[in-house]
């Protein structure tokens, strides 16, 4: 009976998540708008809210410098992921405004504002093709040179080529020939390929084998560099060199600085620290 609702819950909360999207308001466009210079963030006084929903955010400001790393951390449902839907403008905001490079990103062409945005989620979308056209989502048009070259920053090369018929195997629906860390792998090969200065990561909360992981985590690096990135943190001891860390609960911005800066305020941060490490130890 419990593993029934459970499903119940599951579909209930999946349909509520698909109706915000299907009855969402059409986001206006700029067609002619304005390309920004540069690649510095800026959240300036936010009032956005769900419909039919208790999560809002009220008068919410933080500033994010070009090339240099932003953690969002915070328990499920604090706002983390909110954050950078509105700064791909799946939503809008209710009041105030978003900046890219000095200007509203509501005045940029669409088209524009996402050329300058990189994802890598943890729940990779993958196709029933071959791993070359799954690479090739990153760009449009790019060469099979291209794709490998992507390939090798992103640690899968090696894995393709092992293969009987290398970029040509086809991975099945959603990718089901492979590994979750390789899932992971070939979404940051479509980053490289194509190398927008902003990019948005959500780390994976799944386990993955220790080769996987230092293999993501080594091409994850490399992906960050020269870049502005904001990482939706869910471990906090993989965010310690992030240049700040903002801390949410339920829309709010609660804390804000350096790692080793929020563990001396001994505040929310520090019980969400204790309590990973506590877990993890």
């Amino acid at each position: 009976m419990e593993q029934h609702y459970m499903y119940y819950v599951s579909a209930v909360d999946s349909y509520e998540r698909l109706s915000r999207i299907l009855y969402a308001d059409v986001i206006p466009d700029k067609v002619n708008g304005i390309v920004p210079q540069d690649n510095d963030i800026a959240f300036e006084n936010i009032d956005f809210s769900y419909e039919k929903d208790e999560f809002k955010m009220e008068n919410l400001s933080f500033s994010i410098a070009e090339k240099t790393m932003t953690a969002l951390v915070g328990e499920s449902g604090s706002g983390k992921t909110t954050i950078t839907n509105l700064l791909l403008r799946f939503y809008d905001v209710h009041k105030g405004k978003i900046t890219l490079g000095g200007t509203d990103i509501r005045d940029i062409p669409y088209d524009e504002l996402l050329d300058r945005i990189s994802i890598v989620m943890q729940n990779v979308q993958l196709f029933d093709n071959t791993i070359e056209e799954n690479i090739r989502v990153g760009k449009k048009g790019a060469t099979k040179e291209e794709i490998i070259k992507a390939a090798k920053k992103a640690r899968i090369h090696d894995f393709i080529m092992s293969l009987p018929k290398g970029y040509k195997t086809d991975i099945g629906e959603n990718g089901g020939i492979l590994s979750g860390g390789q899932r992971q792998r070939i979404s940051i090969a479509r980053a490289f390929l194509k190398d927008a200065p902003i990019l948005i990561l959500d780390e994976m909360t799944s386990n993955v084998d220790p080769v996987n992981e230092l293999l993501i985590q080594d091409a994850i690096t490399e992906l960050a560099k020269n870049r502005t990135v904001l990482v939706v943190a869910h471990h906090l001891k993989t965010i310690q060199k992030a240049d700040q860390i903002l801390v949410f609960q339920k829309g709010n911005l609660l804390e804000k600085g350096k790692h080793r800066e929020l563990l001396e305020q001994d505040g929310y941060y520090t019980k969400l620290w204790k309590a990973q490490y506590e877990v993890s130890s």
